[in-house]
């Protein structure tokens, strides 16, 4: 329900199955972190809204990620959150380099580029008819939530170790 975008359609792609594509502990690690840190509870063995394209992977559908807009409660502990939902994650298994994933990631990422990235949402998308809110208070929420989850990246992260050696 709700607005939504679509950049590509991958003609002729099929779903991930991680007993048949093996997936590095690099890249791995890397796409465990993006989940945790955009709390994206939806890429798990049932549905890892993920495709093989080209023998390419692409990752699909993150309509699960951000679960704290649903209700505004509580954005800022979920945004210093360990995500204990990263035991679920399909890739976990592989993600062994959750440590050099968070330094790479925090190199990509940081308060100018997050706080760009939201100002380019379209104001139309943040016209929500149940929060009274305007789309420059949705946004400076959004600033807020990804800097705090940035800033605590190390909750996350080590969240996801500790749940990985319980699986290995």
């Amino acid at each position: 329900h709700g607005l939504n975008l679509g950049l590509h359609f991958l003609s002729g792609a099929i779903t991930f199955d991680p007993v048949v594509t093996k997936v590095d502990e690099e890249t791995a690690s890397k796409i465990v972190w993006l989940d945790a840190f955009i709390t994206n509870i939806d890429r798990t063995f049932r549905n890892t809204n993920m495709l093989i394209w080209k023998k390419e992977l692409w990752l699909i559908d993150h309509g699960a990620a951000f679960y704290f807009h649903h209700t505004w409660e509580n954005w800022e502990k979920t945004a210093v959150s360990n995500f204990v939902y990263v035991k679920d994650h399909v890739l976990l298994p592989q993600a062994s380099k959750m440590d050099e994933a968070d330094v790479f990631c925090k190199s990509k990422l940081n308060e100018e580029n997050l706080n760009r990235l939201v100002d380019a949402i379209p104001e139309s998308w943040l016209i929500w008819e149940d929060l009274d809110a305007t789309p420059d208070e949705i946004k400076a929420v959004y600033k807020q939530f990804l800097n705090l989850r940035l800033t605590h990246s190390d909750n996350f992260v080590n969240e996801a170790k500790n749940a990985r050696n319980v699986l290995i």
